[in-house]
This record gives structure tokens, sequence and C-alpha cells, in this order.
């Protein structure tokens, strides 16, 4: 098979390896396509605490395709299914993941990109919000235990904050979206934000946000961003006893927060990444009814695709994000 090796940082090479052979416990994937993550981005740039060359289709963990074959012990899955995988080489025309690492896909599904990892985190950070009391996508037992909340400002809309943006404002919440892109907050629009801010200036930002809100600012505040800037803004911007939501991935060094601002207001604070792979795969699999039920709408949001030889322009892309970019996919069929 084809699969990616970065060899050194910024430089791959796409070369025949053999095709994985599936453990007992695992299911053989033929892929159809694989997202870029932006933690693929650290390890691209070569930061030092990586080693090089990588395993064949290494940082590839976004893929979606058809079962190729199943070890001796697993039930469920058959040859021809489509499902969505978590699984670690996927830059790569086949990997392996253990069966209980992988979602069928619905039949109506067929035919569309479907990166379900990153879908089932928009799903899970929205559920850790607790942003409203009745989701159409959410059993009703889960539902029950969520709280409503009248405004939600989502910082960054990138891929992240326009599926959460979606889900918020489908959920009947007021979104105010805030984004140093112009292009990005066009798609927050077409989610159905009631709000866009440009995020340019600090003081500003907190000013508009306090007039938007009638001096009260907003029950929940989800930072998707993963800088140090956006974490400071979305305190200022939560409101006394509200919950700030951390869904941006810190990944470059240690954060300061202003404790005295925490705790004078009182805030409940979520780290929404989850690390127990049962609540990705549950992610993953509601994700799929969201999607089949028009709440969830990641298509548009697919804005660039890449045959597996290109890989390193997409990462290339993921990392500069030029006007126009959302989530750059990796295709192999």
């Amino acid at each position: 098979m084809r699969a990616a090796i970065i060899t050194e940082p910024r430089h791959l090479e796409v070369r025949e390896v053999p095709k994985p052979e599936p453990t007992a416990t695992q299911v053989l994937v033929r892929l159809e396509g694989c997202g870029v993550c932006a933690s693929n981005i650290p390890p691209w740039e070569g930061k030092p605490w990586f080693n090089y060359p990588m395993a064949p289709g290494a940082l590839g963990h976004e893929a979606w395709g058809r079962v190729e074959a199943v070890g001796a012990e697993v039930t469920g899955f058959s040859p021809g299914e489509r499902v969505a995988m978590l699984s670690n080489n996927a830059y790569a025309e086949y990997d392996v993941a253990d069966v209980s690492a992988v979602v069928k896909l619905p039949q109506s599904l067929d035919g569309d990109a479907f990166p379900a990892e990153p879908l089932g985190c928009a799903i899970n950070i929205f559920k850790r919000s607790n942003i409203v009391a009745q989701v159409s996508n959410l059993p009703s037992e889960q539902a029950s235990k969520l709280e409503t909340c009248s405004t939600i400002a989502i910082i960054g809309i990138g891929f992240l904050g326009a599926l959460l943006t979606q889900l918020a404002t489908a959920a009947g919440a007021r979104v105010i979206a805030i984004s140093r892109r112009e292009f990005s907050l066009n798609f927050a629009r077409a989610a159905g934000a009631a709000h866009t801010i440009p995020m340019d200036d600090h003081h500003r930002i907190i000013e508009e946000v306090r007039r938007l809100t009638n001096g009260n600012f907003c029950d929940v505040v989800i930072e998707a961003v993963g800088k140090q800037w956006p974490l400071d803004l979305a305190a200022e911007l939560t409101r006394e006893r509200g919950r700030l939501v951390v869904a941006g991935y810190h990944q470059d060094g240690p954060r300061q927060v202003n404790m005295q601002l925490w705790n004078w207001r009182g805030l409940d604070v979520i780290n929404a990444h989850e690390r127990d792979p049962a609540i990705y795969l549950e992610g993953m699999r509601e994700a799929a009814h969201a999607v089949e039920a028009g709440t969830l709408k990641p298509h548009p949001l697919y804005t660039h695709r890449f045959p597996l030889e290109q890989l390193g322009d997409a990462l290339n892309m993921s990392s500069e994000r030029p006007d126009g970019f959302m989530k750059a996919l990796v295709m192999f069929s």
C-alpha cells in the first residue's frame, strides 16, 4: 500500500509499504480519506520532543473508509461496511484499529466525506458545555441533564468553532461568534450566529459583548483557539457564575490565568478534552446521527482536498490558514 512517511520536519515521502494485518480483535479498513488535524502541525514543523522518521501513515487519525477484513474474534463488522475509526497511522491507503475503536456509518451518508473524530469532538464539547436542555441529536436521558443557556460566545471560528455554532444555534441559543478572519465570520453567520465580532482589539470586543448582553456578559463562553489571548478574552466575556469551556488545544507551553477574575466571578471552568475512547466513540456515533438529521452540516467546511502525495501542502495550509481555508482532507479514492 502507499503510505506517507514524515522523514524529517516539513519533509515527507510517499512509499510502498506492507499492508497491515489485523490482529484477532482488530479491523482492517481500506481508507477513503483522512482529515488533517491542527495537532499534526507541531510534529510537522519539528518540535524537539518528536522523533523522525515517523511510522508509515503516522499522525493521521481522522479516517473513514470500508472494512477490508476483520480479525478472528471480531463480531458486528463485516467486509464492505462503511466505518469511521480511531487509529494512528491513517495517512495511508489502509489502517487497522481495535474493534472497540470503530463505528459504523449510516448508509444515508455513503459517498460523503466523514472525518468522524473531530465531528465527535464537537458533539462532546457541546455536551460538556451544557448549553441547552433539548438537542435533536441527543437521547432524551442525556438532554435532560443539560441546562438552558441563552447567550453563548464562541471564540475562534475554525472547523470546530463553526460546528459548535451550528449545534448551539440549532438548539436555540443566541451565539456571538468571534474570529480574526472575516471569511470564518461569514461561516458563522451562515450557521445562524446572531452576532459576529472581528477578533482584533481586546477591549473593544469586551465592550461590544457588554453592550450586546446589557452588561451581563455570556452564560457560556467556548474558547476554541488554543492560544493565550483567546483564553484571557474568554474569561472576560463570561458572566458571574457562568461557564468557561476550554475547547482549544493548548499545545505550545504553559498558560497564565487571571485567577482573581475567575475567583471574583465564580466561574465554572471546563476542560472539554476527552481521553476516554468510549466517550470519543459515542460522540462519533452521535455526530453521524446529527449529520443525518441536518443538525450538523460539516460539508461546506471541507474547503480543501488533497491527494496523499500532497499531504505536505495540506499540513502547510492547515498551519498557515489562508483566507478561504477551514478544513483539509486527504483523499485516497
